[in-house]
């Protein structure tokens, strides 16, 4: 089995869609979803898809892909509509195949449904079980599945009622975007888990995983779901609905750890403000002696340039990101897996020789990837490698549609910081603490679900485990 080279947690998917009341060009709600998908494929890199109503009927194009290779403009061209949503798509529950891309598209009671989802349902198993003793037949192997059926069980009510009822049947993560022939719709699961946005672009709404994707496409950021919400776009514009009561707020701190663009906002939380504050706490609580801070990029130099400023160090490009290698496979080898790393990261000698060098990163998982980078930069000439990381130790898995390692296999689950820095061959190993990154990000622990690093599920563990 092959194993893929960067030792990161990956996120589920990323989402949009689009609602354009008088387009000036017939394709221009499938152009700008093109567009907005590419501003998420860091969400996402297995498949992609956009499907466009025109008011009758839906279209769908996706495939097993890069949105670039999957979405050409012969595509864009036939596809007709003011309403769109795409999709782009990392597997973290169902194998990784077309038949599993999304946006789905099904007929249902009252016409034709266009759904994507991001996230991850913890009780499949007893809705599938349900839904089959109902007469619901399967094709896929994922939970967005489940949610069209559930959808298809209430098509007797109006679709926000019907989605009403389907949330307080749905226990996980998840934020939709659907589409009947008609309308754009979004909702947010109860704890607003996963994210999701509304823009305003000359009057049209847009609904986007990242408000990123708002800037790419030139619209102007609104605001977020809320936990539980229901959001209605048509010809009259937006209606909000409660479709659940929110017990708290469970907003998944890996976003503004690793998984969001910097350039990003995320419930009010700007994420390279976040990631630039955990580095300043970092290095409060760090007391080092170094010639210089260097990151592991791109997502530690946020952290990085914020250790270097809080400590008064100079930062340099010590290690060097080859951008067009994209996703590597390589067979399961330790000098494969080493030439993996290399080709994605290089050092500088003539930056790190003959330095103390503090090196910043936003997580370990594994630990083999920080192995190999101490290395590299002790073969470049670094006298001292110590390795700081701008978030807690990673020791439980995530059930909300995070890629994560089973448990015994968080290398923070099986051994001390000491033993993981002796592991990666650093000069010393620090972590920001629990205290630090909650100050850094200017909110209390209830504002997030922080289970990978605490074990504080927002679902109790129980039931998703049962």
């Amino acid at each position: 089995m092959p194993y893929e080279v960067e030792d990161k947690f990956k996120d589920e998917c990323g989402v949009f869609g689009i609602y354009i009341k008088n387009p000036e060009n017939s394709t221009d709600a499938a152009r700008l979803t093109f567009y907005g998908l590419y501003a998420l494929q860091h969400r996402g890199q297995e498949s992609a898809g956009i499907a466009v109503s025109n008011g009758h009927n839906i279209q769908l194009h996706k495939g097993m892909g890069l949105v670039s290779e999957v979405i050409a403009l012969n595509n864009i061209k036939k596809m007709e509509g003011n309403i769109a949503i795409g999709h782009v798509r990392y597997s973290t529950t169902g194998e990784s195949g077309v038949v599993n891309s999304q946006p789905m598209v099904f007929h249902y009671l009252n016409g034709m449904v266009a759904l994507a989802h991001n996230g991850n349902l913890v009780n499949t198993v007893e809705l599938k079980k349900r839904l089959a003793t109902y007469g619901s037949v399967f094709q896929t192997t994922t939970d967005t599945e489940l949610v069209a059926n559930l959808m298809a069980r209430y098509s007797q009510d109006k679709m926000q009622d019907a989605l009403a009822k389907c949330m307080i049947d749905m226990k996980g993560a998840y934020a939709l975007v659907i589409m009947t022939e008609d309308c754009l719709i979004g909702v947010r699961d109860r704890m607003g888990i996963r994210p999701l946005c509304i823009g305003n672009m000359s009057g049209n709404y847009v609904l986007a995983s990242e408000s990123a994707a708002l800037d790419t496409i030139g619209a102007e950021f609104v605001r977020d779901v809320n936990p539980g919400e229901i959001v209605v776009i048509n010809d009259d514009g937006l209606k909000s609905i409660q479709g659940t009561a929110s017990p708290r707020s469970a907003h998944c701190i890996f976003e503004y750890v690793y998984f969001a663009r910097p350039d990003s906002t995320i419930d009010a939380i700007n994420v390279y403000r976040a990631r630039r504050e955990m580095g300043k706490q970092l290095a409060r609580e760090c007391n080092i002696e170094a010639d210089l801070v260097i990151s592991v990029p791109d997502s530690g130099t946020a952290a990085a340039l914020g250790y270097a400023e809080e400590a008064g160090l100079p930062f340099e490009e010590g290690l060097m990101k080859n951008r067009y290698v994209g996703r590597t496979f390589i067979q399961p080898t330790q000098k494969m897996r080493e030439l993996g790393v290399r080709l994605k990261l290089n050092a500088v000698s003539e930056v790190v020789g003959g330095k103390r060098i503090i090196m910043v990163d936003d997580s370990i998982v594994r630990g083999t990837t920080s192995k190999n980078l101490v290395q590299m930069l002790r073969q470049a000439g670094a006298t001292e490698v110590h390795m700081v990381i701008a978030s807690p130790p990673t020791k439980y898995p995530c059930y909300y549609g995070i890629d994560t390692s089973r448990r015994e296999e968080l290398i923070a689950n099986t051994m001390t910081p000491e033993q993981i820095g002796e592991f990666i061959g650093a000069d010393s190993l620090n972590y920001i603490s629990m205290e630090g990154m909650f100050a850094a990000l200017k909110q209390d622990e209830d504002f997030f679900c922080a289970a990978c690093f605490s074990g504080k599920y927002a679902i109790p563990i129980e039931s998703i485990e049962k």
